[in-house]
């Protein structure tokens, strides 16, 4: 699996109610969630982020409440993939069972800036900035769960294997 777009830089401890504030729980409608994304973190994203965007985070992202409509809201928003840091244990995992690519690379945010264009190759676990020529590991992510990402989300994956 390969990504690559525009980064939107962030800090550390970015929790779920900064990625989609729980005034707007009471839908789960993924394109209304998106009108929403990081609002209360960034103002402007929801308006001006692109179809294959990525989030690049420090620490600790998708800290907080286990909240599902995080990891749906930034799909939604056409984010291609997250790259942190780290992440908090429930969001890394929300996040393969909505189908949301994440990677943790801990060298990508320092050398990085907002609006930097960045590659992802999730099978080699490699970060290109192609903005300042640099390079950096990830972590890899296991086949069975790019296998979750390519099928959509641990349902989508279970539906396909019913299925045939």
């Amino acid at each position: 699996m390969k990504f690559r777009g525009r980064a939107w830089r962030y800090g550390s401890d970015i929790d779920t109610d900064r990625i989609i504030p729980a005034r707007y729980l009471n839908t789960s409608d993924p394109a209304e969630l998106a009108t929403h994304c990081m609002e209360d973190e960034d103002g402007e994203f929801a308006k001006k982020v692109k179809k294959g965007d990525i989030i690049l985070a420090a620490r600790n992202f998708g800290c907080g409440s286990s909240r599902e409509h995080a990891p749906i809201a930034i799909k939604a928003s056409g984010v291609s993939c997250v790259i942190a840091e780290s992440f908090a244990r429930i969001f890394f995992r929300n996040s393969f069972n909505m189908g949301l690519p994440i990677v943790e690379s801990p060298e990508a945010h320092a050398a990085s800036r907002d609006g930097d264009i960045l590659e992802v190759d999730m099978n080699k676990g490699l970060i290109r900035n192609l903005t300042n020529k640099k390079t950096f590991s990830a972590r890899p992510v296991p086949p069975f769960m790019q296998e979750l990402l390519k099928s959509g989300g641990l349902l989508k994956s279970i539906q396909k294997k019913k299925r045939g």
